[in-house]
């Protein structure tokens, strides 16, 4: 079955992960700062347009599919530590180029989803591509379902491009998160002594300030 675990596809630990790159990271440093002032997700997410503002359902499928994207193994999953409402600010703040007009080809063939500014909707996209019961449906079956979005997205589908910006955001949030940054990736403040062979292993964890490994995009 196609896996959409970023832990399964690149190893525990490992920050080769699709979607996700430095430009993710230093866009992302305004909104972390809002995401963390704020007493709570709700609030923040209250702060936006109402026009971009997510509805209950949304949220619920945007956690959802971020505890499929990095589920809960000894540390929490994405959808736990709040990535899919992340995600949600990130699209409305226009991350990552979410918020750019779309080329006329390409907003024809989406446009019960192009907002008046000619950029996309993703997340009513998503809640379409996946069908009106897939928060209904057994785990199994969601699993199976984003698991062959996330495969046509990655091997070039034009209708199924927009996951690949919605899958990099939820990896953004999670590994810009707490628990993501300092628990599922190592975090030293204070770097020890220099070690210039040591032993990997597919349990060994990356460094939360290790840079080379995160520009893929």
């Amino acid at each position: 079955m196609t896996t959409i675990n970023s832990r399964q596809a690149a190893g525990k630990g490992s920050q080769a992960r699709r979607g996700w790159s430095r430009r993710s990271f230093i866009g992302a440093a305004a909104l972390i700062a809002l995401h963390s002032a704020m007493p709570g997700q709700a609030a923040v997410l209250e702060s936006l347009d109402p026009r971009d503002a997510p509805s209950p359902r949304q949220r619920k499928l945007m956690r959802l599919v971020s505890d499929l994207v990095i589920p809960a193994t000894d540390t929490p999953g994405a959808g736990t530590v709040g990535a899919g409402d992340f995600a949600i600010l990130a699209l409305a703040h226009g991350l990552e180029g979410t918020r750019r007009p779309l080329p006329a080809p390409v907003a024809a063939a989406l446009q019960p989803f192009v907002r008046a500014d000619q950029s996309l909707d993703h997340v009513r996209w998503l809640e379409h591509a996946l069908d009106p019961k897939w928060l209904s449906r057994p785990r199994a079956q969601q699993h199976t379902a984003l698991a062959a979005l996330d495969a046509a997205a990655f091997k070039g589908d034009s209708t199924a491009q927009p996951w690949r910006a919605i899958k990099g955001l939820i990896l953004t949030g999670y590994y810009t998160s707490e628990i993501g940054g300092s628990q599922e990736l190592l975090y030293e403040l204070v770097p020890g002594r220099f070690d210039p062979k040591v032993p990997i292993t597919p349990e060994t964890r990356a460094f939360s300030s290790d840079w080379t490994a995160v520009d893929f995009g």
